[in-house]
């Protein structure tokens, strides 16, 4: 009876996204890439990086690190999907400067550090060190709500709580 009257409505989770590096917010339209700034990957925020240092934004999983080390894939404990991809145009650098410090499959907590790169060689070869960070499955999203924040500390400032189906 209870769904009759009040319909077929889809219980939601909420995830706290923290920054996963140290740096200034970026609106994701004001990165100089298509890609992102189009939201073509999924919606999302971007950091310009002030260190070399990538932490995990949620409690999660891994569930794909690019070859050349300079992107990673997770999945939160709520089942958002998130793509953190460090730089553009530097796959060129073929991995060279990246340490990637988790495997595919690792449980992940939130600040866990899952890559670090050299700063200088990512911005010498990209001429961008912005890290975009996306929400890959737009259809998981029900609601995201940004906080007024432009100074990020990685594994510390919360971005953005999300609503996700579950």
């Amino acid at each position: 009876m209870l769904k009759r009257l009040f319909g077929n409505t889809a219980v939601s989770k909420e995830v706290i996204i923290k920054s996963p590096v140290s740096g200034k917010y970026v609106d994701l339209t004001d990165i100089p890439d298509p890609t992102f700034s189009e939201k073509r990957m999924g919606d999302g925020f971007a950091v310009e990086p002030d260190e070399g240092k990538i932490v995990s934004p949620i409690n999660g999983k891994i569930v794909q690190i690019f070859p050349s080390k300079h992107a990673i894939g997770i999945k939160s404990e709520e089942g958002l999907d998130i793509l953190i991809h460090i730089g553009l145009e530097n796959v060129s650098l073929k991995g060279i400067g990246f340490e990637v410090h988790v495997n595919e499959g690792d449980r992940i907590k939130t600040g866990d550090i899952l890559i670090e790169f050299n700063l200088e060689e990512v911005v010498q070869d990209s001429m961008c060190a912005v890290t975009p960070v996306v929400f890959t499955e737009g259809s998981q999203v029900v609601k995201m709500m940004r906080e007024e924040v432009s100074d990020l500390i990685a594994g510390d400032t919360e971005i953005m709580t999300i609503k996700v189906k579950s």
